[in-house]
């Protein structure tokens, strides 16, 4: 509970990172991972001390690159557990017909929940470690679609200072765009992503 108190008070894990000095990013980004795989941990508070503390675009590298090592720790304990034990347990018709639906409809649709604000993408990455989706395609998914979501956060800690309201209404407004343009054109992104599981 004190941990958890901790991580939802900004300025206590801002003095916390920033007495390191130098090693303050690397600090950063150690928390940064360990709020992944302690899933209650709110993300946007330590999103937005990352722009708070290095700016944008520090903030955008340091967290992205610390969300990726959580989310695949967590995909990795999701892929074991579901190797060694959950799968086990679950019989095979069931299965393959779950692996079907997820490897034809359910990519595109985590694409879309790790984009969209507010869900427990952390919680999502162990789920999806269960299910039959390669490694590989869970990377690009994970890393891409958190993008928009960490930049926003980065944006929002550094525009405390700068008072850059317009550049975090673009950023918001290309999310949105982006998000849009791949669900129009979900069938080519399916058949690309089907070409890249069969490589």
């Amino acid at each position: 509970m004190q941990c958890y108190n901790f991580f939802i008070d900004r300025e206590k894990v801002k003095t916390f990172i920033t007495s390191f000095g130098m090693a303050a990013p690397v600090v950063f980004m150690i928390i940064q991972t360990l709020q992944v795989l302690f899933a209650p941990v709110p993300g946007e508070a330590t999103g937005f001390i990352g722009g708070y503390l290095f700016g944008a675009t520090k903030g955008f590298l340091y967290s992205s690159l610390a969300l990726a090592v959580g989310s695949l720790i967590n995909f990795a304990i999701g892929r074991f557990l579901g190797k060694h034990y959950i799968r086990k347990l679950i019989p095979s018709v069931y299965l393959n017909k779950f692996d079907t639906i997820f490897k034809h409809q359910g990519i595109f649709v985590s694409f879309i929940l790790f984009v969209f604000p507010g869900f427990p993408k952390d919680y999502f990455c162990f789920f999806l470690g269960l299910s039959s989706i390669p490694a590989k395609v869970f990377i690009i998914i994970a890393c891409i679609g958190r993008m928009p979501g960490t930049f926003i956060l980065s944006l929002q800690g550094a525009s405390i200072y700068e008072q850059n309201y317009k550049l975090f209404a673009l950023v918001l407004g290309l999310s949105i765009v982006i998000t849009l343009f791949a669900y129009r054109h979900r069938e080519t992104l399916y058949q690309w992503v089907e070409k890249f599981n069969n490589k």
